[in-house]
């Protein structure tokens, strides 16, 4: 029986995307575990992974076609002993539709199901594949992971089915497997019970009003001015940065920092560094370090490591450290996860690896999601102090500026020293201005006696 691919959610939050290119052609063979299409969403492209063997048929929707919705049939695949030339395209009415309410069911003029008659099962799809799998994958037991989880299980000798999956909608990825290596699997939310209606979403925030576009078009001179459609991403960023402001209440606590340790410090390590292939094994960045220092702080203030929700504080057990990297376009958070438990050394190789491919939208979306603070950095620019807006669900994010000479005031004598500005910007639902200056007192500790990051 031919078996429909869709359109793949990526993420919890995906209702479309665009459909960048097929990597396989109508007549190709398919193999399990094959990379079929690569999808682009607002922040990241993503490879779809073919689950279950066979041929591929029809290619319904073409590469390049933009906003595609989620649960789309894309393509579909002839399974074994079938002839993929009699199978055709489905009509776009057999995708999957929403569950009719039984309200507007009962007026419905259509005859009633006979008593005997069974329910068709409803598919379900993966965000991995896309592909219509009632429930798992066509082949009904192969569990739902990405293609690294996949690898690494698969080198390691683990069985994928007793692993639960801490990724978004359970997916198991590689920090599960390193779990799992070590004796304990990552834990994941129980999945709902068979049958069970999932959670609605929760509303957006509505928009402030504003003047519409005609009427600001208006304000210009006919002529005067190019427009520029906004893509994906740039929408992405104005809807989620203006729902932040709208519903976060945001307190600001500014400190300055002393740098000059710092700085020494910094200069030994990197000149420490051994070679690797010619080259040194790190180079250590002020940022790197500041990302450190703040994820060593959030462990030592664990009452802000937090998230807010309306039912509960979200007390987290881990650091996982955000840092906002601009790309074209816009901007992208990747996460250095743990980042307390990590060395100076691998934060310094994993910002510069997840910096690199999200500038070609190659990060995964459990590389880019979720997360307990953040760093934005704007000190590269020459920028002095500045004010960052929280992203949800992130209860604090830290701004920080350039490091400068300043003159500053030492057991009783001006004397000259490089100071950094940073600002600290919290949910005032979960973290109190006096926790909020805890957290950067902790910070500046760390900062302007950087030896104790070492040990």
């Amino acid at each position: 029986m031919p078996v429909n691919i869709l359109m793949p959610a990526l993420s919890p939050t995906m209702e479309k995307g665009n459909l960048a290119k097929w990597l396989k052609k109508e007549g190709d063979t398919i193999k399990s575990g094959d990379i079929i299409a690569e999808i682009e969403t607002d922040k990241a492209t993503m490879e779809v992974e073919a689950v279950d063997e066979g041929i591929l048929a029809r290619i319904v929707v073409p590469e390049g076609t933009a906003d595609v919705a989620v649960n789309e049939v894309i393509g579909v695949i002839a399974g074994e002993g079938e002839d993929a030339k009699s199978v055709s395209a489905p009509a776009k009415a057999d995708a999957p539709k929403a569950e009719v309410p039984k309200a507007e069911a009962a007026k419905s003029e259509a005859p009633a199901p006979k008593a005997d008659a069974k329910p068709e099962s409803t598919p379900q799809v993966t965000a991995e594949s896309g592909f219509n799998t009632g429930g798992k994958s066509v082949s009904g037991d192969r569990p739902f992971a990405s293609p690294l989880a996949r690898r690494l299980a698969k080198d390691a000798g683990i069985d994928l089915g007793k692993v639960q999956g801490s990724g978004p909608h359970g997916r198991i990825v590689e920090k599960d497997i390193e779990a799992a290596k070590q004796g304990g699997a990552a834990k994941a939310a129980p999945a709902p019970a068979a049958g069970a209606p999932a959670a609605p979403k929760p509303a957006a925030a509505p928009l402030a009003a504003g003047p519409s576009d005609e009427q600001t078009k208006k304000l210009f001179a006919p002529g005067s001015y190019e427009e520029i459609p906004h893509d994906g991403m740039r929408k992405t960023i104005a809807r989620r940065l203006t729902e932040a402001k709208q519903t976060i209440p945001h307190f600001y606590v500014t400190l300055d920092c002393e740098l000059d340790a710092l700085l020494k410090l910094r200069a030994e390590l990197n000149a420490a560094a051994p070679e690797k292939d010619g080259k040194p094994a790190y180079k250590l960045s002020v940022n790197d370090m500041v990302i450190k220092a703040l994820a060593l702080a959030l462990r030592a203030v664990p009452d802000a490591n937090v998230s807010w929700t309306d039912g509960a504080m979200l007390k987290h057990k881990h650091a996982d450290v955000g840092v906002a990297v601009s790309i074209p376009g816009g901007l992208i958070t990747p996460i250095i996860r743990d980042a307390c438990h990590k060395t100076l050394s691998q934060i310094s190789n994993e910002m510069k690896d997840m910096a690199a491919r999200a500038k070609t939208r190659k990060l995964k979306p459990e590389e880019y999601q979720g997360g307990t603070s953040a760093v934005s950095n704007l000190g590269m620019f020459g920028v002095k102090d500045f004010a960052a807006v929280i992203n949800p669900p992130h209860a604090t994010i830290l701004a920080v500026g350039a490091g400068e000479p300043r003159a500053v005031v030492k057991n009783g004598q001006l004397a000259v020293a490089t100071v950094m500005s940073v600002t600290l910007s919290t949910d005032h639902r979960a973290v109190d201005g006096a926790l909020g200056a805890e957290l950067l007192q902790a910070f500046k500790g760390y900062i302007e006696k950087p030896m104790a990051m070492l040990v």
